[in-house]
């Protein structure tokens, strides 16, 4: 058991009493002495100098399904020659969407997403006289751009289906029909 000795200090100004303060005689032996408590935190919370900015950080960034299919859908729509994204039942569901105000920009567009890589299948269609070859091979490019660029995934697939050809005809027939 560890014990005090009480020793008393001179007086330092005029008329104040002496001090004792405790001198250790013996100290604990190391195997009693008390755990440290264990940090519970993930974050070092001291207040030292800042690391560079950057600096790589510790944690996941997950991007889901449908984030990959609206940039792949933003990105088909801007190419030259491409009319709209999807098969006709997509195209009719598309139409009243835009009604609302409600475009879906995954129309049309199916994915794939690993956590480095992705994979699209791109369905079109194609303005005419637009040489379809031309135009698929645009927005296989654009595609695989954008998702690279954007979402910072490497592309190992863009697949392009040509699903109709819109024929500049086909807009004013429904005007005529409605007169």
């Amino acid at each position: 058991m560890a014990t005090e000795d009480m020793t008393t200090t001179p007086a330092t100004p005029a008329g104040t009493p002496p001090t004792q303060t405790p001198q250790p005689q013996s100290q604990t032996p190391p195997s009693q002495t008390p755990p440290k408590a264990a940090s519970t935190s993930r974050v070092d919370r001291s207040f030292g100098s800042r690391p560079p900015a950057d600096t790589s950080t510790a944690g996941t960034t997950t991007i889901a399904d449908g984030v990959v299919a609206k940039v792949a859908g933003i990105a088909a729509r801007e190419v030259s020659g491409v009319y709209a994204l999807g098969g006709g039942g997509a195209r009719m569901m598309g139409a009243i969407r835009e009604a609302v105000s409600a475009t879906d920009y995954a129309q049309g567009v199916n994915v794939e997403v690993g956590e480095t890589q992705a994979a699209a299948d791109i369905t079109i269609v194609v303005e005419y006289p637009a040489p379809v070859q031309d135009v698929a091979s645009n927005v296989r490019a654009a595609v695989s751009g954008a998702i690279s660029k954007l979402v910072g995934l490497e592309v190992v697939e863009v697949n392009v289906e040509v699903n109709d050809v819109h024929l500049p005809s086909d807009d004013s027939e429904e005007e005529s029909r409605v007169s």
